[in-house]
Order: C-alpha cells, then structure tokens, then sequence
C-alpha cells in the first residue's frame, strides 16, 4: 500500500469502522455536557454566599481550572487522582473524560448562568420579596425563567465548543471516533483516509448546530428587542 498517497479503496474501507466510535463521541458529549449545566449551577450558588473570602476561594479555583488545560485536567483525574491516598479511586476513561471536561466545561456555563442572573431587573427580586415568596418560588418563578432564555445561544455554542474538545478523551482510552481513527491507522500504516474521516463526521455534525444555535440567537436577541421597545413605550407613556 502506497502511504504517501491518497486511496479511496482506504477510505472507503476505513469508514465503516471509524464511523464505529460515533455512538461513544456522542455520548460523552451529552454526559459531559448534562454534568457542566447541573454543575455550572453549583459554581453559581457558591459565587452567591454572602462571604467574601468563601467568594475569593471559589472565584480562585474557577480561574485555576479555566486556566489550566483540559488535557491536563484529563491525565490528572485518570493517571494521578487513584494515586492520591485520600481518594484512591480509580475511575473509567469513560467517567474521568465525563468529570474533566464537565467539571471544566461548568467553570464557563457557570459565568453564563451568573450574567443571565444578573441581568434580571433589581424590580423582580423587590417583587418576589413582597410577594412573600420563599426562595424556591423566587427563583423557579421569577428569577430563573427570566435569567435562562437569553443565555441559551451561549450554552448551546459551549455545547458546539465541547463537542469539539471531546476527542481529547482518546488520550485516556475512550474509544471515540478519533480513537478508532488511530487505531486503523497503526494497523495498515495510513493515518489520512481515516483522519479525513474524522474531519469529516466532525463537520457534518457541527456545521448544522452551528446554524441552528446562530438562529437561535438572533431570534432571542430580536425577541429581547421587541420586549425593550415595549417597554420604552410604556414607560413613554407613563410618563
């Protein structure tokens, strides 16, 4: 087999088996994403205790974690975390790949959740306080339903984002697309065909989420429009 050429008899043949890690690449994506939305609002909630060295601690370790690389994040829970005495549980590539880029992933929705929070007008909280709601009812039926609209063009574009980022867990053994894709290159001595495949698949599944997220965002951001302009308008004629 010629290895500096390109060879469709390859691909064709690669295809079938690459396309295998699909279900995985799928997978892991959703679990990771489904961890970061739950835990984006742990980070929030804790941003929100009424303590400022509790809040200089927890904005710390946010940055910490944003500024360091998910890879590393990745090898740290797979390789090191069993080895630490306290812990010493050792986790499947599956669930570390779930933990680091979850856990990575939640730091950023949690600072979509805080601005979508505090976006929402001081005269709703003022609103539910004399209204007498408790604080389950001031944020499931005030606050949240105000705060989340306008940020899902955001979270669905860190959905994209992670999407992207999940191939990193072949480095850990989860046998994704990317994995399978390494795999059949070791085993006949070519890497572009099932390489291109990867791109491939990656494209094919982004590019239209993508467009739809973009539409998305512009039929919130006209909808937030038509609500400012209402509002103008009444408080014109208000006054």
């Amino acid at each position: 087999m010629n290895n500096n050429s390109w060879s469709w008899e390859t691909f064709f043949d690669a295809f079938p088996i690459v396309i295998q890690g699909i279900g995985i690449t799928l997978g892991l994506t959703i679990a990771c994403y489904l961890f970061a939305l739950l835990f984006g609002f742990v980070w929030t909630l804790l941003r929100r205790v009424p303590n400022k060295p509790f809040h200089w601690v927890v904005t710390w370790i946010m940055e910490f974690i944003r500024s360091t690389p998910p890879l590393v994040q990745l090898f740290f829970i797979y390789y090191a975390w069993p080895m630490i005495p306290v812990i010493g549980v050792t986790l499947s590539p599956f669930t570390s790949a779930v933990l680091g880029l979850g856990i990575h992933f939640s730091t950023y929705i949690g600072e979509v959740y805080r601005s979508g929070i505090d976006s929402v007008d001081k005269g709703q909280w003022e609103a539910s306080r004399a209204l007498n709601f408790s604080t389950r009812q001031k944020w499931t039926r005030i606050v949240l339903p105000q705060a989340i609209p306008p940020t899902v063009p955001m979270l669905g574009n860190y959905l994209i984002i992670m999407f992207k980022e999940v191939p990193l867990a072949s480095t850990i053994g989860v046998v994704g697309i990317l994995q399978m894709a390494n795999n059949y290159g070791a085993q006949h001595w070519t890497y572009i065909e099932p390489l291109t495949i990867v791109a491939i698949l990656f494209l094919v599944m982004s590019y239209p989420s993508a467009i739809l997220i973009r539409k998305l965002e512009n039929k919130v951001n006209g909808n937030f429009n038509k609500k400012s302009a209402l509002s103008t308008m009444e408080k014109g004629g208000a006054a």
